[in-house]
């Protein structure tokens, strides 16, 4: 298996008044391609501190986070805005849909930022909406569609760039109980037909249940790495 991430003794250390916090103290892992993985944890527990590493957000005190060959703690904000741009898709909990624009509009926007031309972003976002189930709402605005729908078409644009890796940070954590069922089993679903790397934080046991392997973390430490047989078994 191709190993898409690398997480070797990361640290991450802040300073409140006289004290210093241990945001991450001292986690190592990898991930490889294909897979899906759910850090889980409480509020506090480093886990999207962690996520903003991977995504290159926040700088690490130490430690290093390879993606995909490469270093993220030794690029410069540039290199970082590009390396997002070509290899990451983004998956937020609050949809950041644009209410002035319709589905297709907003799947589309993020190729507007690589400078491709409209009819090609519009076939591409097109493609993008029948995956995820939205044939029927390409010309919906964000008011006129469910929270669910709204995901939904949050899980196209983070597809459309065709990125190696996906990040999604409580991607349901605006959704009711049965539709962030739904969301889980698209995610599921889109990670095996497109061969896609995706890592979700999440502070729901349940939702984490959807992924292949999960990361407990506690204190900024990965207390287990839990290996979801079950889905495994699925698969094959």
């Amino acid at each position: 298996m191709k190993r898409v991430i690398e997480v070797k003794e990361l640290y991450k250390l802040y300073r409140v008044g006289e004290e210093v916090v241990r945001a991450l103290n001292g986690v190592s892992f990898e991930v490889y391609e294909g897979e899906f993985c759910a850090i889980v944890g409480t509020s506090g527990s480093g886990k999207s501190t962690l996520l903003n590493m991977l995504a290159g957000l926040e700088k690490p005190t130490k430690g290093e986070v390879v993606i995909a060959g490469q270093h993220m703690e030794k690029m410069n904000e540039e290199e970082l805005v590009r390396f997002r741009r070509e290899n990451v898709g983004f998956i937020f909990q609050s949809f950041h849909l644009l209410g002035t624009m319709d589905a297709r509009e907003n799947v589309a926007l993020p190729l507007a930022f690589r400078g491709e031309g409209r009819n090609s972003r519009m076939k591409k976002a097109d493609q993008m909406l029948d995956l995820v189930k939205l044939q029927k709402h390409k010309k919906h605005f964000p008011n006129q569609m469910s929270g669910g729908q709204q995901q939904r078409v949050g899980v196209a644009r983070a597809l459309v760039l065709d990125p190696k890796i996906i990040f999604a940070d409580e991607p349901t954590g605006n959704l009711d109980s049965r539709t962030s069922e739904d969301v889980m089993t698209l995610m599921q679903d889109v990670v095996r037909k497109q061969n896609k790397t995706l890592i979700m934080v999440t502070h729901d046991v349940q939702l984490a249940s959807y992924a292949d392997r999960i990361f407990h973390i506690r204190d900024g430490k990965i207390l287990k790495i839990e290996e979801n047989r079950e889905k495994r078994g699925e698969e094959s």
